[in-house]
């Protein structure tokens, strides 16, 4: 045993007189950059897509609500026809489709706050309640109850405090305060006898920008109140996955469709992040690529120099194999070092970016992608360099 240690060792050290410690130190930091580059792209993408907050707690999930834009002045209302709604289906950004359904009668609603009293004509609209992004208690209507509950969009809760209230003298009030209100509807359809209705805000909304009711309440009212044709929705919420959504703001434009709120600019900024990743990921796999060309061009230069030594030493016996192991072994260890610095490098670059990325309420992703494709590369490109080896040997021995 310690006989065959002593003749490989010696073999090595024949085989090392050959080999170019710069051609290994060039491959190896040419390998490095790239490497990190990829690992980077993929750190920062995951990072970019990534949220700890609660409602963008899976990244591919979002909403937007969407609607027909508005051209001067006209009486006809603007929807979306059964044509509109099918070719969205279509589109790979589009998980699920929400109509909002809007109120056929007249709404009044009045309320008495710090001793004065308040009226005024409302608005209602519904969508289904898997579109919401708060859940109530007993978000239902039951006719013989006579109650509506309310969903109330926190913009108009603010613009009641910060833009209306002051002016006229009335109280700013809390989100609490304002759900222990009371609150009577007046509803009139076509005529008919109003009909009065208790009802209060049992939640706020950051998602929906409306006075959203029941779906049970509203399909009951309109079928109450409203005697005319059904018409088609007017608004629509659409769950989409951000991963597909490349081509969904050139969609939108076409077919004339606005997004509520700034939801478009987001959009923008996440298609702009992951072009970037896209980018800087294409740059590191070049970069390997040429740096594989590099040690690929070294392994056979170093072969074709010690050609003549390879030969002698297949004649005495050893087999491509065993000469080989060697360079393979060089080869592998290069290459897990390599990695090694890679993550290293990608790990504390992450530091750049991290800072920034938290104001956006982004990071923090898992580096599991990172770590998987470091390995794949290793073993893939380590496997490559063998087999490259000893195809090169084995056409030495053959031509013996």
């Amino acid at each position: 045993m310690k006989s065959k240690f002593k003749y490989q060792s010696d073999v090595w050290s024949l085989l090392r007189q050959n080999m170019s410690k710069g051609q290994l130190i060039g491959y190896s930091i040419a390998n490095i950059v790239g490497l990190s580059v990829i690992l980077i792209g993929i750190m920062f993408f995951s990072d970019s897509r990534h949220s700890e907050t609660e409602e963008d707690k899976y990244f591919s999930k979002d909403y937007i609500v969407l609607s027909k834009k508005v051209d001067g002045i006209g009486f006809s209302p603007i929807s979306f026809s059964n044509e509109d709604i099918e070719k969205l289906k279509k589109e790979k950004w589009v998980n699920k489709i929400g109509y909002f359904t809007t109120s056929h009668f007249a709404v009044n609603g009045s309320v008495s706050i710090g001793g004065k009293g308040m009226s005024s004509y409302l608005f209602f609209e519904s969508v289904p309640d898997d579109f919401f992004d708060i859940k109530p208690k007993d978000w239902d209507f039951n006719p013989e109850k006579k109650f509506v509950p309310i969903i109330l969009s926190k913009d108009y809760l603010a613009l009641y405090n910060f833009g209306f209230a002051i002016p006229q003298g009335l109280p700013q009030i809390s989100e609490e305060i304002i759900s222990s209100i009371p609150i009577t509807l007046r509803l009139t359809g076509q005529d008919m006898i109003p009909e009065y209705f208790d009802a209060a805000i049992v939640g706020f909304s950051s998602r929906l920008n409306t006075i959203a009711v029941p779906q049970s309440f509203m399909d009951w009212a309109n079928d109450r109140y409203y005697d005319g044709e059904k018409q088609n929705p007017s608004r629509l919420i659409v769950e989409i996955n951000k991963l597909e959504t490349s081509n969904m703001n050139r969609f939108l434009k076409e077919e004339n469709i606005e997004i509520a709120g700034d939801k478009a600019e987001s959009n923008k900024i996440s298609d702009f992040l992951s072009i970037v990743s896209a980018v800087v990921t294409t740059n590191g796999i070049v970069i390997s690529l040429l740096a594989l060309f590099i040690l690929l061009l070294s392994i056979f230069l170093l072969l074709q120099k010690s050609k003549e030594k390879l030969r002698n030493l297949m004649l005495l016996g050893y087999s491509p194999k065993e000469v080989g192991q060697y360079y393979e072994m060089t080869v592998a260890v290069a290459n897990v070092v390599i990695t090694l610095i890679s993550l290293v490098i990608t790990i504390s670059c992450r530091t750049l970016w991290s800072n920034h990325l938290d104001d956006l309420n982004l990071g923090g992703a898992s580096v599991l992608p990172v770590v998987i494709t470091a390995i794949l590369y290793l073993v893939v490109v380590t496997v490559f360099n063998i087999i490259v080896i000893r195809k090169h040997l084995m056409k030495i021995w053959m031509n013996n």
